[in-house]
């Protein structure tokens, strides 16, 4: 299942891609992306995403911490 790992800073989401392909050297860097809400003026608003797939129940729980450390929080996707 796709998860999808939000952040409202691009550093946070680098660097979290980065510690991620690090950690699952399976799943290789994740994508970063930016999101921009249907409508939305200022781009300043956007959030960024870190795409991530394959992962497993118990592996979740450590992406969750990490991500908490960052201020984002996790979606299905």
């Amino acid at each position: 299942m796709t998860q999808l790992l939000v952040f409202g800073e691009r550093d946070d989401a680098e660097e979290v891609a980065e510690t991620l392909g690090e950690w699952f050297p399976g799943l290789g860097v994740p994508r970063v992306v930016r999101e921009t809400l249907a409508g939305e003026d200022d781009a300043e608003d956007a959030q960024w995403l870190v795409v991530v797939e394959g992962l497993d129940h118990e592996a979740l729980g450590k992406v969750d911490e990490l991500v908490e450390r960052y201020d984002g929080w996790r979606e299905a996707g």
